[in-house]
């Protein structure tokens, strides 16, 4: 990046970090915009430069994994099983923790904590999930020339890749605080989701 962008991810990473640590010391209900700008000393208009929103702040990571998930599976060749193009495009995905800073790695977990002490920005975290999964399976469709409103293949595709990383996130416990052992974790997932299914269950037919 350049000198000018080096600035903007700073003052985003800045925003974001005070906004985390506020949600977690007095409450997401109760911190606002202005109180999240004045800790770090820009306005309110600055902080919407960068974020929508409280609730973008909390989505971040799913904005930003989106991003980079999607990418990588266009990056896929189309006449590739659409299992096999999502793990690979999840693998991808997940070597951006591969070189987190402990600054990285904090923000995640903070981001994690604040999802699993508040009902209410999990089931938003879910329901952005869902988004994320319909968009995908879009694209499995497309790849394979089938109406995802119509065939349930790509959704059970999409649905299996995804539950999938989950499972490496979350089993076994007890919770992951390290990213080093979160990537193990999450490739012997999918190592054995690429074990379990029988060659071309995949394709349309």
């Amino acid at each position: 990046m350049g000198l000018r962008e080096r600035k903007k991810e700073k003052t985003r990473l800045a925003i974001l970090d005070a906004a985390l640590d506020l949600f977690l010391e007095q409450g997401y209900e109760a911190t606002t915009v202005e109180q999240i700008a004045g800790s770090v000393d820009v306005s309110a208009r600055t902080f919407f430069r960068y974020f929508t929103g409280k609730e973008h702040v909390v989505l971040w990571f799913h904005d930003n994994t989106e991003e980079l998930l999607t990418e990588a599976l266009a990056d896929r060749p189309d006449d590739e099983p659409p299992f096999t193009s999502l793990l690979h495009a999840l693998r991808t995905m997940m070597q951006g923790f591969k070189d987190a800073t402990p600054e990285d790695t904090a923000r995640f977990l903070k981001m994690q904590h604040l999802h699993e002490i508040n009902p209410v920005l999990a089931g938003r975290s879910v329901a952005r999930g869902v988004e994320t999964e319909r968009r995908l399976a879009n694209e499995i469709a497309r790849r394979q020339g089938v109406d995802p409103d119509s065939d349930q293949l790509p959704h059970l595709v999409v649905a299996y890749a995804m539950a999938t990383v989950r499972v490496g996130f979350e089993c076994p416990r007890p919770k992951v605080t390290d990213m080093t052992e979160m990537l193990e974790r999450v490739e012997a997932a999918l190592t054995l989701a690429e074990r379990c299914f029988r060659p071309g269950w995949d394709l349309a037919r």
